[in-house]
């Protein structure tokens, strides 16, 4: 079913990575595509994989910018997201730049 506006959301994959994307659909629809290999390339070798993030956008182009803005995120940002520790990130955003820490 498609929704109003979009979903950004982040899956846990079965080796450990992470996998930031977006949907215009369910959320579960979609993680339900991706545990099946359907239209998902990165993730049908990765199976299975596990929600453990999303969050709706009224409108596209504010998912679309935060799809972008999670992809270039570090790991230990991203899993400070996951866990709702939203006080960390700024540290773990000004930490990346002064190590010129890789995205994870």
């Amino acid at each position: 079913m498609l929704v109003e506006g979009a979903n950004v959301y982040i899956l846990l994959c079965a080796d450990g990575s992470y996998y930031t994307g977006l949907t215009r659909n369910e959320v579960e629809t979609r993680v339900s595509e991706h545990n099946l290999g359907i239209n998902a390339e990165y993730t049908s070798r990765r199976r299975p994989v596990k929600l453990v993030w999303s969050e709706h956008f009224e409108r596209l182009t504010d998912a679309i910018a935060m799809e972008r803005q999670l992809k270039g995120w570090s790991r230990a940002k991203k899993e400070a997201l996951i866990r709702g520790d939203y006080s960390a990130l700024p540290a773990l955003a000004a930490w990346r730049k002064r190590s010129g820490a890789p995205c994870g």
